[in-house]
């Protein structure tokens, strides 16, 4: 295999599209260095792994020996990001965009190489446009083009506001690209309307436009969302090594696979290995135990990985959960169950009266920790650990 047949095949590990893979071909045969792209824009202090996705991939690309930016939208973060949303978002305040900046630069270098990475500002060239500038890049697209992206149209279909500033949104991400002369940028599968924007303005400005990959959505620990600060179905990468671990191991024995795709830096012939094991017969919790090991020495360290792995363990063995726990699947229809219904529908209990009484009671436990919320809701693609008083134990999947 050549070189450029090497790279690629890195390239689209865990992408989900490139446009237009030929051009990157073209691209990776200049035996340049290629310059490229990925926009975050500093809307929270923190980062979480379904950020990782995209740094991931950056990683990757920096490996293979090409330039990467990591460009921080200060800009477009006071503009407010419409992907995906059905209102309009309040922008930011510029000290709240400048913190959560610096937070991010010492965030993502826990990934991505600092010698072998350019961080950028928007706003360095943003900031210098002034109202006739604005303009002429507001006339580059029309509101019909504009009304092609899902949101806009579902929002207007519904009679939902849209503010103008909103449309700017993708022509400023896209323009990005012009004062970069991006080779190629890197999105989630929700950018991918931006990402073009970035395509036509870049042969508006007479450059060969850039190449767009796309990477998938990484799911939450509710295994249905997108990972999400706003849903509280997120992993941070500031989160401590115990929390962090705790968390990876409650995802779903199904979930945990996608995880391992996605952010797992093993090869595809590891991870191949892992899921013969799992086939084989080997207990999935084993499986997850390498995944929240690697996971935890990435943003720590492996003294902290391997801590957090003891605390886990000794959590477990504090509450005796048996070995030969029953395992079954309870179906959540709307999303999610009731601890009551959950507990019934397990056998743990004989009806939603004994739940709350045992719950009134404290001999409710999920995961070790003890359940004083009645109206607990449990999330579909999540498998947890329930006890009810000393002896009654279940391990539950709702899908």
């Amino acid at each position: 295999m050549d070189p450029v047949a090497d790279q690629l095949a890195e390239i689209k590990r865990g992408a989900e599209e490139i446009l237009v893979e030929a051009e990157l071909v073209e691209r990776l045969e200049l035996d340049r260095p290629l310059r490229i792209k990925a926009g975050f824009d500093p809307t929270a202090p923190d980062l979480h792994l379904g950020h990782t996705v995209l740094i991931n991939k950056l990683r990757q690309f920096q490996v293979l020996g090409h330039e990467v930016v990591f460009l921080i939208g200060d800009f477009t973060g006071m503009i407010g990001d419409p992907t995906g949303k059905n209102t309009t978002r309040p922008p930011l305040s510029e000290a709240e965009v400048a913190a959560n900046a610096e937070t991010y630069k010492e965030q993502v270098f826990k990934i991505l190489d600092p010698a072998r990475t350019r961080v950028v500002f928007n706003s360095e060239w943003m900031s210098r446009m002034d109202a006739a500038d604005m303009i002429r890049l507001a006339s580059s697209s029309t509101v019909a083009r504009m009304l092609e992206r899902d949101d806009f149209s579902k929002r207007y279909k519904d009679n939902r506001p849209i503010a103008i500033h909103e449309f700017l949104y993708p022509l400023v991400q896209g323009y990005d690209s012009v004062a970069l002369e991006a080779d190629v940028e890197l999105g989630g599968t929700d950018q991918k309307f931006n990402l073009l924007m970035g395509r036509q303005l870049q042969q508006s400005a007479g450059q060969k436009p850039q190449v767009v990959l796309t990477m998938p959505l990484l799911e939450g620990l509710d295994g249905v969302n997108k990972m999400s600060k706003s849903l509280n179905n997120y992993i941070g990468i500031t989160d401590t090594p115990d929390e962090m671990f705790g968390k990876l191991m409650s995802v779903s024995d199904e979930l945990m696979w996608r995880y391992f795709d996605l952010l797992s830096f093993r090869t595809t012939v590891e991870i191949d290995a892992l899921r013969k094991q799992a086939d084989d017969g080997a207990n999935p919790r084993d499986i997850k135990f390498e995944l929240a090991r690697e996971l935890v020495s990435r943003f720590h360290d492996d003294a902290a990985a391997h801590a957090a792995h003891e605390s886990f363990i000794k959590r477990f063995k504090k509450n005796e959960v048996p070995d030969d726990i029953q395992a079954l699947t309870l179906e959540a229809p709307d999303g999610g169950l009731g601890i009551a219904n959950l507990l019934r529908q397990a056998g743990l209990v004989s009806s939603n009266g004994e739940a709350f009484r045992m719950i009134q009671q404290g001999a409710v436990k999920v995961d070790g920790a003890r359940v004083e919320d009645r109206s607990l809701e449990l999330k579909a693609g999540s498998t947890h650990v329930f006890q009810v008083g000393k002896r009654k134990f279940a391990r539950v999947s709702l899908a």
